[in-house]
């Protein structure tokens, strides 16, 4: 695509959703008691922090259920008690990719027995073509959009078509420096689907820009959802639920300069049919225990908890699902 310097210099501003809802950032591990949670879950940093929220508000006979550990935030986690499995303190996974394979690892660990150290992922990524043995549901609870950030004083136009966009993220456009979120994340996964990338084209040096080697490549990655470290002539994906529950204190603010772009024309207010970057977002379950309480309260159908806890969901910067608790993505 060529790119030509009336849209290098367009800039235009970024509307800011108004929530509403603001409080404290909910908190990276399980909050009060129980210390270990009946379901422990890891992986995608994009819906932690409403996993989180979820967690402190759904309850099952008056006890909290979901235990929801971080993806960023280092060191080991402790998901079960260790008087009772003393193999359940696990390698923090960072992502969605990461969450998922530590599901799967400890199912089939514990295939016979039931008693894995996790019984959930979070995963901003579909299932896709992966196949798994035990079986794994993908089941959807809410939406995010993701559109770009930069820097608010940053030379990176603020509003863009996609196709501006993607000429960008395919190393096109030389003064702009594209970043991916880290390997492993459902939004970089996502992020590159909608950019017409692949990951195999970027382990072959298809796109140079994007592997942090070489004359026109600036960082390799960052941190999903993190804008602190973003430079002004940077461009980055950036979840939209994550940006608006950031920038009203819902959660911890990590944006630093970073603002969000405009695509196509529509603004990254809000999540509606007018965006044209939206993906739904999953909790990965096993199938064995889709009829098993408290998985099935807590994960499965419409009238599930999560299902019907649209308020908490919507505090976190996502919109509700038509297609919450749906069990038919199996893998």
């Amino acid at each position: 695509m060529k790119i030509t310097k009336s849209w290098v210099a367009a800039v235009a501003g970024v509307g800011l959703l108004g929530l509403g809802l603001a409080g404290s950032p909910a908190s990276a591990e399980p909050n009060g008691t129980p210390q270990y949670r009946a379901l422990a879950g890891v992986g995608s940093d994009t819906t932690e922090n409403v996993m989180n929220g979820l967690s402190d508000v759904i309850t099952v006979g008056g006890q909290k259920v979901i235990g929801s550990y971080n993806a960023n935030g280092g060191g080991n986690v402790t998901t079960k008690d260790p008087a009772v499995n003393p193999a359940c303190t696990i390698a923090r996974p960072n992502g969605s990719t990461a969450g998922r394979t530590a599901l799967l690892t400890s199912l089939q660990a514990n295939a016979n027995a039931g008693d894995g150290c996790l019984d959930f992922a979070r995963s901003s990524s579909s299932r896709g073509s992966f196949t798994s043995d035990p079986n794994m549901v993908w089941i959807p609870f809410a939406i995010d959009a993701v559109s770009f950030g930069v820097r608010s004083d940053g030379s990176v136009p603020k509003s863009l078509t996609l196709a501006q966009v993607q000429s960008i993220f395919k190393c096109q456009v030389a003064s702009f420096k594209p970043v991916l979120p880290q390997p492993g994340s459902g939004t970089r996964s996502y992020w590159l689907g909608q950019m017409g990338v692949t990951e195999a084209e970027i382990t072959a040096g298809t796109y140079p820009c994007l592997t942090g080697v070489g004359t026109t490549a600036s960082r390799a990655y960052s941190q999903e959802n993190d804008g602190r470290a973003l430079k002004t002539d940077e461009i980055m994906p950036y979840s939209i639920a994550q940006w608006q529950s950031q920038a009203t204190a819902v959660v911890t603010d990590v944006r630093g300069k970073t603002v969000l772009g405009t695509i196509d024309g529509n603004a990254p207010t809000v999540i509606d049919s007018a965006f044209g970057i939206k993906r739904d977002v999953f909790n990965i379950v096993p199938q064995s225990k889709l009829a098993t309480s408290p998985t099935s309260d807590v994960f499965v159908g419409p009238s599930s908890l999560i299902c019907q806890n649209t308020a908490t969901i919507k505090k976190y910067g996502f919109a509700p699902n038509p297609n919450c608790g749906d069990t038919s993505s199996v893998s």
